[in-house]
């Protein structure tokens, strides 16, 4: 749906974006990330016909985005952060303005405004004036405005800013359904945001692709390091149990300790990455005595892969520069 090949734009010769390539499949949810200025909103700009590239090729639908733009924006829906939205209209005089706008009439106009209502949860707020309503309810006519002509291509670049709790819930599962029809391209800093809708993630840092691949494969990639959490009661007057757990294979530190002599004692181990070191504490626990009430696994956070990445990536931009 999306191919990408060596995409560069410059302002005034400096690079936004630098030699960036990557493919988003049909039917994928793929989450843009990167810190700010990261070239994150270029990048989408480019694909959304907004913004010429400087050098490189994108092709959206097998569209050139250059070459093709028109046939390109009829099969896109692009969200962006500052949804640009008429205050003197109000909601769905704007939605049937829009719909014109992309060659819906009559009938077809109309049920497509009803239904892009409908998943937005706007069916309330229809002769409401744009610029009496909330940032979040403004942010969801954006959406609706982007699903109107039931694009191929979904862009959506931070598209639960200024939404509350539960509006952010509405609009993930919103995120989920439209993926079973639409392919969509997610760019958010609510990184729990992409764990919970997508199923592949891209990594931009500097303009350049850091990372990307599926959760699993990120945190390979990071060499992240697991997290193990122990509850344990060894004998009164047992050897130190934080000596053994850290001398333990595939243990690099035991990171916290609580409780006293005879009590029940809180471990948690940082393993090294592809280390799974529960089975060693069991025998250790066998052979030692313990009583044991947890041993729990916690895979790293996404979060915690981003920021491993992004620092990872520091050196080798410091020395290109």
């Amino acid at each position: 749906m999306i191919e990408v090949e060596q995409l560069t734009k410059e302002y005034a010769g400096q690079a936004a974006v630098r030699g960036v390539s990557f493919k988003v499949g049909r039917g994928e949810i793929v989450g843009f990330l990167g810190p700010n200025g990261a070239g994150k909103s270029t990048t989408m700009r480019i694909l959304a016909c907004y913004l010429p590239a400087t050098s490189g090729r994108a092709r959206v639908a097998g569209f050139d985005v250059f070459e093709q733009s028109l046939e390109v924006r009829r099969r896109l829906g692009y969200l962006p952060e500052n949804v640009p939205i008429p205050a003197e209209l109000r909601v769905d005089e704007y939605l049937s303005y829009r719909a014109a706008l992309r060659g819906l009439s009559g009938n077809r106009a109309r049920a497509r405004v009803a239904a892009a209502k409908e998943q937005c949860a706007l069916g309330d707020v229809g002769r409401r004036i744009i610029g009496q309503l909330s940032k979040g309810y403004r942010q969801r006519v954006g959406l609706a405005d982007a699903l109107l002509h039931e694009p191929d291509l979904l862009i959506l670049d931070e598209p639960t800013i200024g939404l509350d709790p539960e509006q952010i819930a509405q609009v993930r599962d919103l995120i989920r359904s439209l993926g079973e029809r639409h392919t969509v391209l997610l760019s958010t800093h609510i990184l729990p945001e992409v764990e919970a809708v997508c199923s592949r993630v891209i990594i931009i840092h500097r303009g350049r692709i850091a990372a990307q691949g599926t959760p699993a494969e990120l945190t390979e990639q990071a060499h992240a390091a697991t997290h193990i959490r122990i509850e344990a009661k060894p004998p009164a007057g047992a050897v130190d149990a934080a000596a053994l757990l850290a001398a333990l294979p595939g243990v690099e530190a035991v990171e916290r300790v609580t409780g006293g002599a005879g009590e029940w004692r809180h471990f948690e181990l940082r393993a090294a990455a592809g280390m799974d070191p529960r089975e060693e504490v069991f025998r250790l626990a066998s052979a030692r005595g313990w009583t044991l009430r947890e041993v729990s696994r916690r895979q790293p956070s996404l979060e915690e892969v981003f920021v491993r990445i992004i620092h990872s990536g520091e050196g080798e931009v410091n020395r290109e520069s």
